[in-house]
């Protein structure tokens, strides 16, 4: 009986030994694999996201400015409208020429 529990002992250990390596084996994986990730991404020239947050910040700003001076320019044209009118049916006179 002493000889399987020294047997189990030892492939407990193996086991727990085998355990430890995988799990170091897995996490320098995960660092290459994160350095080789980050060194694809500056090759890459890729934006940060502050930048970009800073740039589509701007865009939406920009957008709501031009949707503004729309909304401005077309009631500027709806008051253009009416005196452009009055100036088409007004009567024309005729021009004197002026002899000097």
């Amino acid at each position: 009986m002493q000889t399987n529990s020294r047997l189990f002992d030892d492939f407990a250990r193996l086991a727990s030994g085998a355990l430890g390596t995988a799990q170091g084996v897995k996490t320098e994986m995960d660092n290459l694999v994160q350095q080789q990730i980050e060194r694809l991404m500056a090759n890459m020239d890729l934006v940060p996201r502050e930048e970009f947050d800073a740039v589509k910040a701007m865009v939406i700003g920009l957008s709501e400015t031009v949707e503004e001076q729309s909304k401005t320019i077309a009631a500027l044209e709806k008051q253009l409208k009416p005196k452009a009118a009055q100036r088409k049916t007004a009567p024309k006179t005729p021009k004197k020429d002026v002899e000097g």
